[in-house]
């Protein structure tokens, strides 16, 4: 199902978003203007006008309840997955033909807090306020196995293993960190840890050998992870500002000679989308970049732009409490806010580009989604 409503976008170069003022510091984390070949990966456009959008491509409305998060499946263009607060999941297809919902996942008996693609894109792995993860057939919606938290707390964030699909790991609100194997539906040894608070957020670095965990305290904690056993291994703390919890942890790996650094992009509840740089192998972080976002009391959530290493510039998208959907160069010392798209009545929680951005996929709090097409 699909409404149509009055939609509104604009540029807004001007906006009081804050981030550090000075020269970029050594070991910055993005492409210098010498970066010509990866510059022309994408075209000669500044990155304004590569994030400028030409209007909204679909509308989905068959959530009843907030969407905690929508992701586009890996490396393909046009197969999107939503979860809500009304207990069910949902797989569109909005790349072919006629946006459509191809399946409607029902199993969980509350809120569904998150999820996670498989690698292969075959799997979907959720969590929900009902204390069960579930795995799902992405191709038939069939609910293939369900696993009960160990403690019996509400499962409040869930990821897989980046290369071992079998591997899972779950965070729930007794504070446990938790590795699971899917295919036994089994908590292995050594595979549990405690944090201080209710674990909001977990993503995995690009080796899968790195796992940071956010609670709802403002502590991010990293933790090693071995592939073989499933063991963790607690690394650092960081506390990000007491009592601000993080709702979104998203990790980046720059592989060009010009941004050699890893690095954290973190929403916490005290008005901040935060910056990190990843300064050791145990995953310790070191803070770059602090900007204002309106985040005080909703799981907003924010990702890198998926392009964003071949460009001058680093960009990063992010929902936020006042409606809107927010495009920030992080490496811009002022102004950063590059464009604004404004068309949600509601607070915007989830945010997720396709590989190639030409497609965004919003979600907000009363369960609209907005798929929107890049110009």
């Amino acid at each position: 199902m699909s409404r149509s409503m009055s939609l509104a976008m604009s540029q807004a170069g001007g906006q009081s978003i804050e981030g550090p003022h000075g020269p970029p510091q050594p070991g910055t984390v993005v492409p210098t203007q010498r970066a010509e070949a990866s510059k022309a990966i994408v075209g000669g456009k500044s990155i304004g006008e590569n994030y400028a959008f030409s209007g909204v491509h679909h509308i989905f409305d068959q959530h009843t309840d907030s969407v905690t998060m929508v992701k586009f499946a890996h490396n393909d263009q046009g197969l999107l997955a939503c979860s809500s607060l009304d207990g069910t999941l949902s797989i569109c297809q909005v790349a072919e033909g006629q946006p459509r919902v191809l399946h409607t996942l029902r199993h969980h008996n509350a809120g569904v807090t998150g999820f996670d693609w498989s690698s292969t894109n075959d799997l979907l792995l959720s969590g929900g306020e009902d204390g069960v993860v579930c795995l799902w057939s992405s191709s038939s919606g069939t609910c293939l196995r369900t696993v009960s938290d160990q403690s019996g707390a509400n499962v409040l964030s869930c990821v897989f293993h980046p290369f071992n699909s079998n591997w899972a790991v779950v965070g729930n609100s007794n504070g446990l960190v938790q590795v699971l194997n899917m295919s036994t539906g089994h908590y292995p040894k050594g595979g549990t840890s405690k944090v201080a608070g209710q674990v909001t957020a977990l993503n995995f670095d690009s080796s899968g050998k790195t796992l940071w965990a956010g609670d709802d305290k403002g502590t991010i904690v990293s933790f090693l992870f071995d592939l073989g056993s499933g063991c963790l291994k607690k690394g650092k703390r960081c506390v990000a500002q007491e009592g601000a919890a993080i709702t979104s942890l998203s990790a980046r790996t720059w592989a060009s000679r010009e941004a050699p650094n890893p690095t954290l992009l973190v929403s916490a509840s005290c008005n901040a989308l935060l910056l990190y740089r990843v300064a050791d192998k145990d995953g310790g972080l070191r803070l770059k970049r602090k900007f204002n976002v309106a985040h005080m009391y909703q799981p907003v959530r924010s990702t890198f732009c998926p392009l964003m290493s071949f460009r001058q510039g680093a960009c990063v998208v992010t929902g936020c409490e006042d409606c809107s959907v927010l495009f920030l160069d992080v490496e811009r010392d002022q102004r950063p806010l590059i464009n604004r798209l404004q068309g949600h009545a509601a607070p915007v929680l989830g945010v997720s580009f396709n590989y190639d951005e030409s497609l965004l996929a919003t979600s907000d709090a009363t369960g609209l989604v907005i798929v929107w097409k890049r110009q």
